[in-house]
């Protein structure tokens, strides 16, 4: 063990020591395999080796005044940022070469300016930490709260981005992640930055055991506690309602494509129709069937030939939920039109009973930032909608025909906890979303296990169409009851699960997180106090 310890010193030694770029290829480095905890790898341990290196290279920023240290270290947390985020976010530009003539010269401008972008809010709480810091255990709660609020922080400004936040290293395990029920994603977080940090203080002079054993024991409890709520809550279903989920994977290309419009529309039916088995008949089996985000290359609510096919598809009583582009003419004489990322609930006779229009847009995939100066150079959204979509103006609870209700979340908005938060409490919850964008990369399986988190805080299942994967059905505690593989052409059958009681999460409205940056400081500035 003495040996280990020294190995462990040495190391932390030389990290420590690291100045200019040196230091910074080792925060890049480390951000970069910290990006390995994220899924499809959800390799989690790999966080114990790279939280104590950013605490090592913090206690090396050093300079000759605090704020000269704190800059010091601002430029360590750049680098850790920006590779994290490279690493985990690398996919994106897949989206650039749909339609490459048009977008593949943004291509290396996406890819490396999005974690650009995104490693300032780590720069930021690196500086922070660096300005708090101090000698043994409570630099590590210093790191946790710093770094926590910066991640909280890049969750909400400039309408947020909390993608693979660090929480979800641990809501992605079975187990660990029950306690989303109680804190969420962001409560997660701060243990997580907690407790991996928790290793630096091996390379301490005198480790502060008490703060090894805490974060061991902490780990377990959060294993414990997970073990005991899967083992006491078996999933229910209920035995009425059956619901078929597609998966088309139609190319990307060919959802833009006018010309496409009766194969894409040929080949829903057909595969919603399938017969898997002679437990699942297609569409006369199911009550609720449901189709991805842009399902068409047109508009449902304007296409009656369309909607009465689907209508006459139905069995009695059931329901098709879809995504649609929607368009309306503005009640003004400007002639204009503005148009909507929507889901539509088609009804047996054909009818739409229903509409949501999304709230929580894509930057720069759904809708413009500085509009007008950046449409008067030519750019415009990926989606090719010129002037971006509009915005919904309200969060909504839909009712299916049979009474059930759900809440509706359109793509990225599954990844916002504050998304499904309303004053009405629905039996689902449903997700449509396109990733075909971005092919068989990480994004996809990442997107699916967020998406999932969401049913862990909120005790309620979730029903997931996604046009080229990951389409699944998972019930209340997180649980996947059937899915789809990413890339697979295929329907997803299961009956809905049932909704349980409401999480501590939902009566805290979210809130109990804020506890843990208040407690890491407090304990930091009291120590500070007595220095």
């Amino acid at each position: 063990m003495s040996r280990i310890l020294e190995s462990v010193s040495a190391f932390a030694a030389r990290v420590t020591l690291a100045r200019g770029r040196m230091s910074a290829a080792i925060a890049l480095a480390a951000g970069a395999l910290s990006a390995l905890a994220m899924p499809p790898f959800s390799a989690w341990p790999v966080l114990f080796v790279t939280f104590p290196v950013a605490v090592w290279l913090i206690d090396g920023a050093s300079g000759p005044s605090r704020w000269s240290s704190a800059r010091a270290a601002a430029a360590i947390g750049f680098a850790f940022g920006f590779g994290y985020f490279l690493a985990g976010l690398w996919w994106i530009g897949s989206a650039f070469l749909v339609d490459a003539d048009v977008f593949g010269w943004l291509l290396p401008f996406a890819v490396a300016g999005l974690p650009a972008l995104l490693a300032i809010f780590h720069a930021a709480a690196f500086a922070f930490a660096r300005l708090i810091w101090t000698p043994g255990c409570r630099r590590a709660l210093a790191f946790a709260a710093a770094l926590g609020l910066g991640e909280l922080a890049r969750g909400h400004v400039f309408t947020g981005f909390p993608w693979n936040s660090f929480g979800y290293a641990l809501a992605d395990q079975a187990w660990f992640g029950q306690f989303a029920s109680v804190i969420g994603v962001e409560g997660l977080t701060y243990l997580a930055l907690a407790i991996f940090a928790a290793p630096a203080l091996l390379a301490d002079p005198k480790p502060a055991k008490s703060y090894l054993v805490t974060a061991l024991a902490t780990l377990v409890a959060l294993a414990g506690f997970g073990a005991a709520r899967l083992a006491w809550s078996p999933a229910a279903f209920d035995e009425k309602m059956t619901v078929r989920v597609l998966q088309p994977e139609i190319p990307q290309d060919m959802k833009s494509q006018d010309s496409a419009r009766d194969t894409i529309m040929d080949a829903y039916m057909a595969l919603t129709d399938e017969a898997k088995d002679p437990r699942h008949r297609g569409f006369s089996d199911a009550r609720l069937v449901v189709w991805p985000e842009s399902a068409f290359p047109f508009m449902l609510s304007r296409t009656p030939d369309a909607l009465a096919r689907i209508g006459s598809s139905l069995a009695p009583g059931a329901a098709l939920v879809t995504g649609s582009v929607r368009g309306e003419r503005r009640p003004d004489e400007s002639g204009e039109a503005d148009f909507w990322n929507s889901i539509h609930v088609v009804g047996d006779d054909g009818s739409i009973r229903g509409t949501y229009d999304k709230i929580h847009l894509v930057p720069f995939g759904e809708y413009l930032p500085f509009q007008s100066a950046l449409e008067a150079i030519g750019l415009e959204a990926l989606t090719r909608q010129r002037g971006g979509f509009a915005t919904g103006d309200r969060r909504a609870v839909i009712a299916l025909p049979d009474g059930k209700r759900f809440r509706p979340l359109i793509c990225y908005e599954a990844i916002f906890p504050e998304e499904v938060e309303g004053d009405q409490r629905p039996d689902f919850l449903l997700n449509v979303t396109n990733d075909a964008w971005f092919g068989r990369t990480p994004g996809p399986y990442q997107h699916a296990a967020q998406a999932r988190v969401r049913t862990i805080e909120q005790g309620l299942p979730m029903v997931r169409s996604a046009n080229g994967g990951i389409s699944s059905i998972v019930d209340s505690h997180g649980r996947i009851v059937a899915a789809a593989k990413l890339g697979e052409r295929r329907v997803v059958d299961a009956l809905l699960p049932l909704p349980i009681e409401s999480t501590v999460f939902v009566a805290t409205h979210g809130l109990l997180h804020l506890a843990f940056p208040v407690v890491f400081l407090c304990l930091v500035f009291a120590r500070r106090s007595r220095v």
